[in-house]
């Protein structure tokens, strides 16, 4: 089992706040690594980091912004001397605040542009940043793992139906942007993992499926049936391959697309 701790490695998450991040951030923690939570929330990363225990800590992180990242490396580098893994796990997935206008605003011919633009900024460029600064600093050790949380829609095409209601009637429709974003992550991996593979830096995808997070019965069920396992993911589901992926018990994988969806793309 020693080929799966962490212990003395530093790990940094973006977007650590959210319903997967959190759960990343523990299964890090539970690993033995010093855990950087990284998230816009400033106060509710250091809170969060204080839960998880005195080595581990919480900091402001823009992903957009080459200042705000390179100023976390800075102070990263300060207090633990090394940056070991980084989870690339900041990401926009759409929301809409009136329901109402969902099922309009969602659809390809109407979707805002600025709603596109502002996914790109985050879920690509954010990617790309995060790695060049922070995977910087393991290239110049000869030593890191970086993970990038991509999606099953990363693979495959959204199934639309499954955004249906109890009569049949569409809600509103996965957008365009979240499968363009998390393909080029996809992508990206193997780029980095064949820039870097010669400087002892592993970079791979972590491609989860949905997770059960209080929606409604009846998209539940939708997207249960597609699954080979019959159900949709509890958010503890993927921090097994997480841990993999961060340690030396994946010392031998690079470049490569970890998909963990209850068998959703098998068939």
């Amino acid at each position: 089992m020693e080929l799966f701790s962490l212990k003395n490695k530093t790990a940094i998450v973006t977007g650590a706040l959210g319903l997967l991040g959190r759960k990343h951030c523990e299964a890090l923690a539970n690993a033995g690594a010093n855990v950087v939570v990284a998230d816009l929330d400033e106060g509710g990363a250091i809170e969060f980091a204080e839960m998880l225990g005195d080595q581990h800590g919480g900091l402001k992180v823009d992903v957009t912004s080459e200042r705000s990242l390179k100023t976390a490396r800075e102070q990263i580098m300060n207090r633990y001397g090394t940056i070991d893994i980084l989870v690339n796990n900041a990401a926009i997935n759409d929301m809409f605040e009136n329901p109402g206008m969902a099922k309009e605003l969602s659809a390809f011919e109407n979707y805002p542009l600025d709603a596109f633009k502002k996914s790109l900024e985050v879920n690509i460029t954010g990617v790309f940043l995060a790695s060049q600064i922070f995977g910087a600093a393991m290239v110049e050790v000869g030593y890191g793992s970086i993970i990038n949380i991509a999606s099953t829609y990363g693979v495959v095409g959204p199934d639309q139906s499954i955004y249906r209601n109890e009569c049949g009637e569409q809600t509103f429709y996965k957008s365009p942007v979240y499968p363009v974003t998390k393909g080029a992550v996809v992508n990206f991996t193997r780029f980095l993992a064949a820039y870097w593979g010669n400087k002892g830096v592993r970079v791979n995808t972590l491609s989860p499926g949905g997770v059960e997070n209080g929606q409604s019965e009846i998209f539940i069920q939708n997207y249960s049936a597609k699954t080979l396992l019959g159900r949709m993911a509890d958010a503890s589901d993927y921090q097994g391959a997480l841990v993999f992926l961060a340690s030396d018990a994946s010392a031998y994988m690079t470049g490569a697309n970890l998909i963990v969806d209850g068998g959703w793309t098998a068939i």
